[in-house]
């Protein structure tokens, strides 16, 4: 939806520079359903995997790097290794890392990124899939355009991860779980 928005502001701009003033472009926002009802009408069922490679090629990573790093993080807290790290310190690794981990797979988000994008600006390349896209990002923008968004992505995840570990820690999954009837075998 942001796209198409952009795009019409584009072709507003574009117009009115060259007819004089235009009228201001009114866009709805579609819905999650809508969007998916779109996608499997124009390219099927396939459509809706668009780009599962690109995001298992950043999610696969993203955990390699992630779960030893809050492991050893966290470890550094306990005072006993019978003992959980306090909850500040779970908190903490988490935070730390989740951004780590999101820096260190930014690269695979951009491609995933392009990938997916649903509607191209006039200006923008399509790509064929994640090497064609590695390769036209690396020529036509360089090394550090694969870093585009890095610092914005790092500053969302940490907080979601730290949380994420906090909640882990407190137990609120298990406590949960434990509520759900139990299945006799």
């Amino acid at each position: 939806a942001a796209q198409k928005k952009l795009m019409a502001a584009q072709a507003q701009l574009s117009s009115s520079s060259a007819a004089g003033a235009a009228e201001p472009v009114v866009e709805s926002r579609p819905t999650a359903t809508q969007l998916t009802r779109e996608l499997l009408r124009s390219k099927g069922i396939a459509g809706l995997y668009k780009g599962l490679g690109a995001t298992l090629l950043r999610d696969v990573p993203f955990s390699i790097v992630y779960f030893p790093l809050f492991a050893n993080l966290n470890k550094l807290g306990q005072k006993d290794p019978n003992v959980k790290a306090p909850f500040y310190v779970s908190f903490l690794s988490g935070c730390v890392a989740g951004s780590t981990a999101a820096v260190a797979v930014n690269p695979c988000d951009v491609i995933k990124t392009r990938l997916q994008s649903l509607q191209r600006g006039v200006n923008e390349d399509t790509y064929s899939g994640i090497l064609d896209c590695t390769k036209k990002i690396w020529q036509k923008e360089g090394p550090t355009a694969f870093l585009k968004g890095a610092y914005c992505r790092a500053l969302v995840i940490a907080p979601l991860f730290g949380i994420a570990q906090v909640v882990y820690f407190i137990g609120i999954a298990e406590f949960l779980l434990d509520m759900l009837p139990k299945h006799r075998g």
